[in-house]
């Protein structure tokens, strides 16, 4: 069965039979409340009874804005591949190289030592493993990744974990350069190993950040570089209407907060740009910005916090909103610097600041949405014990393919179960063959029946194998389903399965529910109880 194209995913027949369109409706529409497509739908880890939820936050970048990996991932590529040449040496060749935004999915792990990119199950057992683009055999895969006494961590600092939609630039650019410094001896030089050459991609895209030129051309020309949602303010206004503060938390500054805010939420022209006002502004009860993320979630963390004066960006030292004079310096004319109504713009600061201007007495009455297992979820959740949800993209196609390949599963599945069924069969009769005294005719007879399995196992064995290789790049020509190596579910499965209470394709999709809803999960299955729930 082949996989539809592009351009007809929104044709697929969803579980509960509603046609999987692309235009879901707010639950708070008069249409709404009814069938969400399965592209769509808000899955469940942990429980999140959203009637105790008093606070809903949620990160900008890749979270609220959706970059285009077509436009912004090239610029930030073309970027780095420029400091590599300019600023730190490398041959001009590079120059002329260009971007596969398709190739990377987010879960890899880059061997830093190695100049290998690896794909591992939940358990860290490496599955997949290429040197730069070239993939390793099982034996050697085995040889490097499998032969140790003690198990690799495959942590910092010989590893680099690729856990968010903007490292996919960099890593790709990793394999390119382990490509050409295996092809091209002496056009690099021997003094930078593929270790270094990462340090190097990292210093690069590093430099490309400080100087500003990634968020100056996003800002003049937003809509070149960030998705549109028209779902997004629907949703934030149904949170506030039914009770709930809103808040964002962005390592972004005001200026380019303020760009990719109004772009996403506020006035549209008949061009469909956007003119710069504080509109967006009234869907937010509280915006932190430059909140040094995942530090910010440290409550020992001491970072000052100041008001954001939002027409001229001049930050204005306070204590939890109020300004107050810093030590040494002037007094404050308060009549002067306080505006009409509460400062609702902060930067800096930590999650004490935050948890005291929206008067949150238990962290479980929090539910933080972001994109950043690591940045976002993993120290919200861990540290404070909010409620998270993990924003993955990704997982829109992932789940409409998987509803649309559901019988070349079960056949997969079949195939498996077969090949068990035989092989258990050949054991037995090699078994009888070895340990029990057979006559000249059992033995012969035996003999036969056992070429036959053994044929029959190969073929079995075969076919499972091809489908299994023909079912898993219907999802993605190299790297396969995001969320499975095999039949393991995938270290990035594993890490959304612990740390994300929920996830989701699209922050908007947490307006196609019920503000007051019991998110409840699945039922764990234990593999003895398949084959009792089967029956």
């Amino acid at each position: 069965m082949d996989s539809p194209s592009d351009g007809v995913t929104s044709e697929i027949q969803g579980p509960n039979g509603c046609t999987n369109t692309q235009g879901s409706c707010a639950w708070a529409s008069p249409e709404g409340g009814q069938k969400i497509a399965i592209g769509k739908h808000i899955f469940c880890n942990r429980a999140v009874n959203m009637k105790n939820i008093v606070a809903v936050g949620f990160d900008m970048d890749y979270t609220l804005a959706q970059y285009k990996p077509e436009t912004f991932e090239s610029l930030a590529y073309n970027g780095t591949v420029k400091k590599l040449v300019t600023n730190l040496g490398y041959p001009n060749e590079l120059l002329d190289w260009s971007f596969d935004w398709t190739y990377m999915v987010r879960g890899l792990v880059l061997d830093k030592r190695r100049g290998n990119i690896l794909k591992m199950d939940r358990h860290k057992y490496v599955k997949v493993a290429y040197h730069g683009f070239k993939l390793l055999s099982k034996d050697e895969k085995v040889a490097t990744y499998g032969n140790t006494l003690v198990r690799d961590a495959f942590d910092e600092p010989d590893y680099a974990l690729i856990d968010t939609l903007f490292s996919l630039a960099e890593a790709y650019l990793f394999a390119q350069l382990v490509d050409f410094k295996d092809n091209n001896p002496g056009k690099i030089s021997e003094e930078k190993d593929y270790f270094r050459m990462y340090r190097d991609v990292r210093a690069a895209v590093d430099l490309c950040h400080r100087d500003g030129t990634l968020k100056q051309m996003v800002a003049a020309d937003p809509k070149r570089y960030i998705n549109e949602d028209d779902s997004i303010v629907p949703m934030l206004q149904m949170l506030r209407t039914s009770g709930v503060a809103v808040f964002l938390v962005t390592n972004s500054l005001w200026d380019y907060t303020n760009v990719v805010m109004n772009f996403l939420c506020g006035p549209q022209k008949l061009d469909s740009s956007s003119s710069l006002t504080l509109d967006w502004l009234k869907h937010f009860d509280v915006v932190i910005t430059g909140s040094a993320k995942p530090k910010f979630f440290h409550d020992e963390n001491r970072a000052n916090l100041f008001a954001v004066e939002t027409d001229s960006g001049m930050l204005i030292n306070t204590d939890n909103g109020s300004p107050m004079a810093q030590v040494g310096g002037p007094s404050l004319e308060l009549p002067d610097q306080m505006p009409d109504k509460p400062y609702k713009v902060f930067q800096g600061g930590s999650v004490g600041h935050l948890h005291k201007l929206l008067n949150i007495e238990s962290s479980s009455q929090v539910l933080y949405v972001g994109d950043h297992i690591y940045g976002d979820i993993l120290r919200s959740k861990k540290v404070l014990g909010w409620r998270t949800m993990l924003v993955v993209p990704e997982l829109e196609k992932e789940v409409e393919l998987l509803w649309y390949l559901r019988d070349t599963r079960k056949k997969l599945i079949s195939l498996r179960s077969e090949r068990d069924e035989i092989e258990d069969q050949i054991h037995h009769i090699k078994w009888s063959l070895q340990c029990e005294c057979l006559d000249a005719h059992e033995a012969e007879k035996a003999s036969s029946k056992l070429n036959l399995l053994e044929v029959q196992c190969e073929r079995v064995r075969v076919t499972h194998q091809v489908a299994q290789k023909v079912f898993h790049e219907k999802f993605h020509k190299v790297w396969g389903q995001l969320m499975k190596t095999g039949y393991q579910n995938s270290r990035f499965a594993h890490q959304v399965e612990r740390f994300a209470c929920l996830y989701t394709s699209q922050v908007s999709n947490l307006g196609l529910y019920s503000p007051a809803k019991y998110y409840r999960p699945s039922e764990d299955f234990m593999p003895h109880e398949f084959d009792v729930l089967s029956l």
